[in-house]
């Protein structure tokens, strides 16, 4: 007997909050082009205006490209995008520095057709640039086209959050529950992947694909301050706490690790990291904790 092929129908959209690197997000955009399934839409979402222009590329692509306006910050511009993105079953969402490999799309629709208890999904990030210095296009593409396809049936496998860089999410408990990004994270958003997720968390599983093959450049133009991003460090786990997306001892162990980094790198930062910059935003963290106005929005007021 012949098994019959799977034929997944699912609408499926990318978004891309992008701001400060307009060049690097044309190439991303033409090489999710190359994908084997292309995407129904990509809604691109702006910090600025200047971050991108749709006129250089629409035209090109073998998608529809729109353009979604929404006030600065992650989480901000991914909840305009999920704004967007009502009449779609699946929302991907890439970070602007992300490079999946050609058949991402076609893994990724197959498991969420199959596999209908899943809510959130990310993939297997083959090397991140976020952990040094970052990553070129060119040496992305070759690892990927070098890096062998999953074959094992055992391809899933639970997780505590999707990685926000590669984040895919089935939008129908997100419409019926009406579950948004924590706008209370400003600007660079961090742990926000975490906290969506605990949110879905009921509601289904949230799994890592190890079909779904991807490269994070770590591209260091666009990013937040080391003072800002130290604040956060400290801000955002314990805000997250007391949420109750995660528990205390995971909000600990994330600051200790950070500062622990932040310390040891000190006196010989690496060139990539404002690590005497993270030292005292974690400082003035520390301070506004004991002084009973921690709060991740404060980063706004700085400097």
């Amino acid at each position: 007997m012949v098994k019959a092929t799977l034929q997944p129908s699912l609408k499926i959209a990318v978004g891309i909050a992008t701001t400060g690197r307009p060049r690097l997000l044309t190439e991303i955009l033409i090489e999710l082009a190359q994908q084997t399934r292309t995407p129904d839409d990509v809604f691109v979402c702006p910090a600025e205006p200047s971050d991108f222009d749709d006129s250089a590329t629409a035209g090109r692509m073998p998608y529809r490209l729109a353009s979604v306006a929404s006030s600065k910050g992650l989480t901000a511009q991914r909840n305009a995008i999920l704004n967007a993105v009502k009449n779609f079953d699946i929302v991907v969402f890439f970070d602007d520095d992300f490079v999946p490999c050609t058949y991402y799309l076609e893994e990724l629709e197959r498991c969420f057709a199959e596999q209908k208890s899943v809510v959130a999904l990310s993939g297997h990030v083959i090397a991140d640039g976020v952990k040094g210095p970052g990553l070129e296009l060119a040496a992305a593409q070759s690892l990927l086209k070098s890096f062998p396809r999953y074959s094992s049936e055992s391809y899933l496998t639970d997780q505590y959050n999707a990685y926000g860089c590669n984040m895919s999410i089935r939008l129908a408990p997100v419409r019926e529950h009406g579950l948004r990004f924590d706008e209370n994270l400003p600007l660079y958003g961090w742990l926000e992947d975490v906290d969506f997720c605990r949110q879905l968390a009921p509601h289904g599983r949230i799994a890592r694909n190890w079909r779904l093959i991807g490269v994070h450049l770590g591209t260091k133009g666009g990013r937040t301050s080391g003072v800002r991003f130290g604040y956060s460090q400290v801000a955002n786990p314990l805000y997250l706490w007391r949420k109750k997306s995660v528990r205390l001892d995971q909000a600990l162990r994330q600051i200790s690790k950070n500062l622990l980094a932040n310390l040891w790198h000190f006196v010989r930062p690496e060139p990539w990291v404002d690590r005497r910059g993270r030292v005292r935003g974690n400082i003035k963290g520390f301070s506004d904790l004991l002084r009973g106005r921690l709060d991740p929005r404060r980063i706004l007021e700085f400097k």
